[in-house]
């Protein structure tokens, strides 16, 4: 899907970079054509600034967005998920990474989470990243405690798992 949508853009580079800050943020168009998350309007100044383009790139994007059926349904339905992984630190969670040799392969998180289950590790959140919409999609889980190695090397004795990192 996420090459079907760049595709749409594919002469402009510029209103490229839009879309993927937008899918990135779970950023969403209104029927205005105003980017929002939520009920918060971002201006789009501040957008093109952050991917240093000018602000009528993100107008004609968001345009282009609100012509297409099909993009506009997925941009009007687009939102953000919370994630603990930046807090992390600050309330003393860990952070487990993990990149996979075929993210459509199925079972993944099932294994994942069973194994820590298995071995009594609770975890506070699951965040898998959609293999459509990113080049590389890894599965991160926080828990609240530091794995033991065991868990990490049955982990990484999974047939699927082509690295773990821990933050």
């Amino acid at each position: 899907m996420f090459d079907e949508i760049m595709e749409k853009f594919e002469g402009s580079p510029s209103q490229q970079a839009v879309i993927r800050l937008l899918l990135e943020r779970g950023f969403s168009v209104n029927d205005d054509g105003r980017v929002v998350s939520g009920g918060i309007e971002i201006p789009n100044t501040g957008i093109a600034r952050e991917i240093d383009v000018d602000r009528r790139v993100v107008d004609s994007t968001t345009d282009a967005i609100l012509e297409d059926p099909e993009l506009r349904r997925i941009f009007q339905n687009i939102s953000q998920v919370p994630s603990l992984m930046d807090l992390a630190p600050v309330l003393d969670l860990t952070v487990l990474s993990i990149a996979v040799d075929d993210a459509e392969q199925e079972g993944i998180v099932s294994q994942v989470t069973g194994t820590l289950a298995d071995n009594g590790i609770s975890i506070r959140q699951t965040i898998s990243e959609d293999p459509e919409f990113t080049d590389e999609p890894r599965l991160y889980l926080v828990t609240d405690e530091d794995l033991p190695g065991e868990v990490i090397t049955q982990l990484r004795d999974l047939e699927f798992v082509r690295k773990i990192e821990l933050q």
